[in-house]
């Protein structure tokens, strides 16, 4: 008698099932990643505050950096860097330590996953180089702004990791401030609905 293939899908609060090896964007829905990514702890939790800081906040925060940036962004740009993390909703916030450990396949699975994501919110499934480059940019300032004032680095260990930030965006102070889970959830799904309205 032959084994049944391993499970391989998700289910959602929306009752979704996201098949992880070949997701389709039918199966995406927003509020479901912003529920997902709002109880994802980033630095696997080893941060200061009453809450963790949850991968919604830093996704919001890198789509402020990457505005600040680049003020020509535009609301489809804005909406890639707010995605940007958004497969972790269903596989986690793993850290690049261990990212680095396991190697191709689990980047494979993460790039199926935000490309079906892309896709179901009318984005390009591979973004421009450019705007890639940006959010990286973005992404890596972030970082920097939550080791050093989160997750007990030292000014100088943050700088060998993730480069010195070029703008210290308005308002950090706030976006770095650890919220509930529930703050978190209502403030993604504000700031991506306000995005879509410009699209």
């Amino acid at each position: 008698m032959s084994r049944a293939a391993p499970r391989a899908w998700q289910r959602m609060l929306s009752g979704r099932r996201l098949d992880l090896l070949d997701p389709s964007p039918l199966d995406v829905e927003i509020e479901d990643i912003a529920h997902g990514l709002a109880r994802v702890a980033r630095w696997n939790g080893q941060t200061k505050g009453p809450h963790i800081f949850s991968v919604a906040q830093h996704s919001l925060l890198v789509e402020t950096i990457a505005s600040a940036l680049d003020i020509g962004i535009g609301p489809r740009g804005a909406l890639y860097a707010l995605l940007h993390d958004a497969p972790e909703y269903v596989v986690g916030d793993m850290i690049s330590p261990f990212k680095a450990v396991i190697g191709d396949s689990y980047k494979q699975v993460e790039h199926r996953i935000l490309s079906a994501i892309l896709l179901r919110f009318s984005l390009p499934a591979k973004p421009a180089a450019g705007l890639a480059a940006l959010v990286k940019k973005a992404d890596r300032a972030a970082a920097y702004f939550e080791a050093t004032a989160l997750a007990g680095f030292d000014l100088a260990e943050a700088q060998k990791f993730f480069g010195r930030p070029e703008l210290r965006p308005r308002g950090l102070d706030a976006l770095l401030e650890p919220i509930s889970s529930q703050e978190a959830e209502r403030r993604f799904l504000v700031r991506f609905r306000a995005i879509e309205d410009e699209t």
